[in-house]
């Protein structure tokens, strides 16, 4: 966390240098900070942190992927003349524990189309998931398994 907050403020110090404060130069700023970490990375101890942004990248793409594919999939099931759906309630067993790990996952569902979560269990060990097609629940609890769980463990810890 300290890493990131030095990554800021060598932004802000290229952006007060520039004398120019706008959001792509800010950015730009970001970028070079985060060069300048790597180059040192060895004296500073900031190995963990380039693995881990690119984790979070890896875990953004996933997300945009399935945004698309799951939109794209509602979009088709709409369409049809005759919309053969089974919606329904599955539980998902949670391998994340942290109440951070788990509020990213329920929130990644949920903007997700054609998914939903509905509740956490008292003990945070199964998430409640409404499917707009829960034909396989099977399927879907893989899906998000190999996917979000997976990204969110590789990236958080």
């Amino acid at each position: 966390m300290i890493l990131h907050l030095n990554n800021i403020l060598l932004a802000i110090a290229w952006v007060a240098i520039t004398g120019n404060a706008s959001l792509s130069n800010l950015l730009f700023g970001f970028l070079l900070g985060a060069v300048a970490l790597y180059l040192i990375r060895e004296q500073v101890g900031t190995l963990g942190y380039f693995t881990r942004a690119r984790r979070v990248i890896a875990l953004g793409l996933l997300f945009i992927y399935e945004l698309v594919l799951s939109a794209w999939r509602v979009a088709v099931l709409v369409v049809q003349p005759r919309m053969d759906l089974k919606p329904g309630i599955f539980a998902y067993p949670l391998k994340v524990d942290r109440d951070f790990e788990i509020t990213l996952l329920a929130n990644l569902i949920t903007l997700t189309p054609g998914t939903l979560s509905v509740d956490v269990s008292d003990d945070r060990k199964v998430l409640y998931v409404h499917a707009l097609d829960c034909s396989d629940p099977d399927q879907t609890r893989l899906d998000i398994a190999e996917g979000f769980e997976r990204k969110i463990l590789e990236a958080f810890r």
